[in-house]
């Protein structure tokens, strides 16, 4: 059943101090989007609707909200257009039709969330609708203590505790300055007295916006019950000004994404140089050395060894495969048992079969290695079929493009493919077949063949000697 509660993010702004043409709630943390986060955390509360107000780059904003799932024709985030940006109280007041409406005829509360706090959890939401429900509040603010307030607005508490106003800093005397309470900029509404409220407020003389800290102070001089309401953890609410702040905030979001994996049985060396993205699965007993990056919706089975520094993004990894040191895997699948690394490039569309070996510096491109084949060190084999039980030797090369078109190598089982070969597509090794070291194969071959094609070595004693006696001879250049 739905919940009466209406949820408005307020995402509206360009995020001046960020010095960048993308919208701030459009840049990353944590493998995500900062709205991205805050949808997902909304999401449970099963509200009867959410609501994004936006306005610089709206359509950009639209746009990424669409992708992530959340944006129109998913029914999950409806939009309210602010045209020009003048302020959290003009960003509610802008969606007063829609929003009136969402919660029929006023009733209901409206929870405000800032669409730039990624760290934000749904038990903190949860705990902030109960707490406003339970002192039967018109207006609840989600309050924090910061060991740093900085230049948050304050909050002042009667002697019972209940709230009484919110003073900005810059209003702030020098003992209200010492309070380490602030306003998160998160609240709870009742409709009923917050759009009346909002109609009275006015602009704000040096930056010319309207704010709702200023429905706080109306409600409160109306006589309103008004309340606060503490997050347990100061760091969930704290906004994002600018990009040290953001890297601040990826490196939390990564560390509560690595806690999570440890929790569940992964082993992770030195968790806080890893990076992790949310969506990403790891098996029990596997063991993520450090400097790793999991990306996408990478998905690692159980008892895997990643080694340090691969990068792996939108793979999936059968159990106990060895990722040794240095891997980049991209887009690929890699099966039971087998080991990649160090130093290897699995590319796009590619697929290592149960127990083969990649070894280092090979490069896999949109290719198929069987189970148990080997591919040791130092060879490319692109656009191409391996089967099962074939070695490819240091040096091999599958010439799979002609200047305009990808062309296919296919070898098949048990062949085996010597030190230093050119494999000049579109060609096929047969069935047990032995290409010798240094060949230059451009037909096809059969199965149980051997095939040579090296150039006829001619050896021309004493050649060096008569060389030199030459060169002692020619007059040097000076130009």
């Amino acid at each position: 059943m739905k919940d009466s509660t209406i949820v408005v993010i307020l995402a509206a702004g360009l995020g001046t101090r960020f010095k960048s043409k993308l919208p701030k709630v459009l840049h990353s943390a944590g493998g995500r989007t900062l709205i991205d986060h805050v949808v997902r955390a909304v999401k449970p509360l099963a509200s009867r609707a959410t609501f994004a107000v936006i306005g610089y780059q709206a359509a950009q904003v639209e746009q990424a909200l669409r992708s992530a799932g959340h944006g129109p024709g998913h029914e999950e985030v409806r939009l309210i257009l602010q045209k020009q940006q003048l302020g959290t109280g003009h960003a509610l007041a802008a969606g007063e039709r829609q929003l009136r409406r969402a919660t029929s005829s006023n009733k209901g509360t409206i929870m405000v969330v800032c669409g730039d706090t990624p760290l934000l959890t749904t038990a903190t939401l949860r705990n902030l609708l109960a707490h406003h429900r339970r002192k039967r509040a018109i207006a609840t603010v989600l309050t924090a203590d910061m060991a740093d307030p900085a230049a948050y607005g304050r909050i002042l508490r009667s002697a019972d505790g209940s709230l009484l106003a919110i003073v900005e800093w810059k209003s702030a005397t020098s003992e209200q300055k010492k309070i380490r309470e602030i306003n998160t900029g998160i609240y709870c509404f009742e409709t009923r007295e917050l759009f009346p409220a909002l109609k009275r407020v006015r602009k704000n003389p040096v930056s010319g916006e309207y704010y709702l800290t200023d429905v706080i102070e109306l409600l409160a001089k109306a006589g309103h019950r008004l309340a606060a309401c503490r997050a347990e953890d100061p760091d969930e609410v704290a906004g994002i000004n600018d990009r040290a702040e953001l890297a601040r905030v990826d490196t939390l979001l990564r560390l509560r994404k690595a806690r999570e994996l440890m929790i569940a049985g992964v082993t992770i060396h030195s968790p806080e140089t890893v990076r992790i993205d949310p969506d990403v699965t790891v098996g029990p007993d596997s063991t993520i050395e450090a400097g790793v990056y999991l990306n996408g919706r990478t998905k690692i089975g159980p008892e895997c060894v990643i080694g340090a520094y691969s990068i792996i993004t939108d793979s999936q990894l059968a159990a106990r495969v060895t990722i040794k040191t240095s891997c980049v895997i991209t887009e690929s699948q890699v099966d039971d048992g087998a080991s990649v690394g160090p130093f290897a490039h699995v590319r796009p569309g590619s697929q290592i079969g149960a127990g083969a070996r990649i070894g280092d510096f090979v490069e896999i491109k949109k290719s198929r290695i069987g189970r148990l084949s080997r591919a040791n060190h130092l060879a490319y084999i692109g656009d191409a079929t391996v089967g099962e039980d074939v070695n490819i030797g240091a040096g091999t090369i599958t010439v799979n493009y002609d200047g305009v078109n990808k062309h296919q190598t296919i070898i098949e089982d048990g062949a085996f493919i010597g030190s230093g070969s050119e494999l000049i597509a579109p060609v096929r090794i047969g069935r047990g077949a032995f290409v010798a070291a240094g060949s230059t194969i451009h037909d096809h071959v059969p199965a149980n063949a051997l095939a040579i094609a090296r150039a006829r070595q001619s050896v021309k004693p004493g050649w060096m000697v008569e060389r030199i006696r030459k060169l002692k001879k020619t007059p040097k250049s000076h130009s």
